[in-house]
């Protein structure tokens, strides 16, 4: 689990040169193809179930490109950042209609099982020309942070598609070589001590005014009134989980069951022994609510988390994302960034995860990080930690 310190990688992302940033664009792009080679490996039609959780293959991949040259080749405002025009008239893109295909604003989900999307071999080819000729604008970028904006944007993106592709073969039983399934993240071997911490009433800043790449729900710096609180050091474990399951008859999460003389974990096609001291995954934000009822404890808000990763040492994190008490809203003075569906079309919907999976991309592991689903979701690599309850 990463410990409350070491959120270098994840600033180095944010803040970084345009070299280092060439460098990351090209290392996700490798882990976008190995995991699509693994999806043709598996699925040689490439064809899913339409559910809500999974997106067609071929349009996950022509949509990566789609969004790099949106933002990249054919943004005419490419190098101003913020201050750019999203609306800015934009090129044709190389691939004809592709913005009726690959515009995740526009394209509603349930019909992108029956778009005439290119092949593989030709969108492999349209994912190399963009990644190529945003290299070839980054070497003579002049490397100020705005001019570095929308390729740190696409790049972000990119890791959070390359997280949806693990949470999709897991869901349907494909295996995923080890290398592309894990998010490379540099975890301690050692395992943190499990209990609990008390942290000292506050005034904690939240948000960030920092300079380098930020989201847009991250911003601004605004200060939050903390009551003193008791909070895990570890997300809550199996062991634990199954005690409240046994106890409770609550149904199981999915892919963990029973096996003969022995529990056992699914994960993409093959069953394995469970490791019960690691942290419980696969649950919803109400199966959280439900054990914390149980326990007699609660969820920490996403500002006592954040608190505590920051100042607890041996605050271990980056197994699972957590769900936190809080609703996802926007902070105080709240402005959408250019993408301006990033955030703003989902708040009041969704709950806060903080943290990071082992399937996250080890520079989108940061600790003010704001990560959002629908309560529902088990099919996130997500667990939880509890408070408390004063």
């Amino acid at each position: 689990m990463i410990p409350f310190d070491t959120d270098s990688e994840a600033e180095c992302a944010r803040t970084g040169s345009a070299a280092d940033l060439t460098t990351r664009l090209r290392r996700t792009r490798a882990r976008t193809l190995g995991l699509f080679s693994a999806w043709q490996t598996a699925l040689p039609d490439l064809r899913v179930p339409m559910r809500p959780e999974l997106n067609p293959p071929l349009w996950e991949l022509g949509h990566v490109g789609w969004f790099q040259e949106w933002w990249l080749r054919r943004n005419p405002d490419r190098d101003l950042g913020l201050a750019g025009n999203p609306d800015a008239p934009r090129d044709p893109p190389l691939v004809p209609g592709a913005d009726a295909l690959f515009d995740s604003s526009h394209v509603p989900h349930d019909s992108r099982w029956t778009l005439p999307l290119p092949g593989a071999a030709s969108l492999l080819d349209y994912l190399d020309v963009v990644l190529a000729d945003t290299c070839e604008r980054l070497a003579r970028s002049e490397a100020t942070h705005d001019a570095l904006y929308f390729a740190r944007l696409a790049l972000f993106h990119e890791d959070m598609h390359n997280e949806a592709a693990v949470y999709m073969a897991q869901g349907l039983d494909i295996p995923i070589p080890a290398e592309f399934a894990d998010g490379g993240a540099d975890r301690p071997t050692a395992a943190i001590p499990r209990g609990e911490a008390v942290v000292g009433a506050c005034l904690w800043h939240t948000g960030t005014e920092a300079p380098g790449f930020r989201f847009d729900n991250e911003l601004a710096d605004h200060a939050v009134a903390l009551d003193t609180f008791r909070i895990d050091t570890t997300p809550v474990s199996w062991r634990a989980y199954l005690a409240f399951v046994t106890d409770t008859g609550v149904p199981l999460p999915p892919f963990v069951r029973a096996g003969v003389g022995a529990w056992q974990q699914r994960r993409f096609g093959r069953w394995q022994a469970l490791d019960f001291d690691a942290p419980a995954v696969h649950v919803n934000w109400h199966d959280a609510q439900a054990f914390c009822a149980w326990a007699g404890r609660r969820l920490p808000t996403e500002f006592e988390w954040e608190c505590a990763a920051h100042t607890v040492p041996g605050f271990g994190w980056g197994e699972v994302w957590e769900w936190t008490a809080s609703p996802f809203e926007p902070y105080p003075g709240f402005t959408p960034h250019p993408y301006r569906d990033y955030s703003a079309p989902w708040f009041g919907t969704r709950r806060v995860l903080r943290g990071a999976s082992r399937a996250t991309a080890a520079e989108m592991a940061h600790p003010r990080y704001r990560n959002f689903f629908t309560p529902d979701r088990r099919d996130i690599h997500a667990g939880f930690r509890t408070v408390a309850v004063a």
